[in-house]
């Protein structure tokens, strides 16, 4: 897998890796990212999508006749 270098204030990199509960300032943003993508993809299952949008549509009411 390729590798990216992302330069982070110290303040900023001391925050994630206590958020994440790692040593490394690494490991810690790639738990974040990784935590954030699987919670993304949970989210557009229960969602959906634009695709989706016909089912949200309420169907006019039937009108009785008689």
């Amino acid at each position: 897998m390729a590798k990216v270098t992302v330069s982070l204030e110290a303040d900023f990199a001391i925050e994630l890796m206590l958020l994440a509960g790692t040593k490394n300032p690494q490991d810690a943003v790639e738990l974040i990212l990784r935590d954030y993508l699987a919670r993304s993809r949970r989210t557009e299952a229960r969602t959906g999508d634009a695709a989706d949008e016909s089912r949200l549509v309420t169907p006019d009411p039937a009108v009785q006749e008689g």
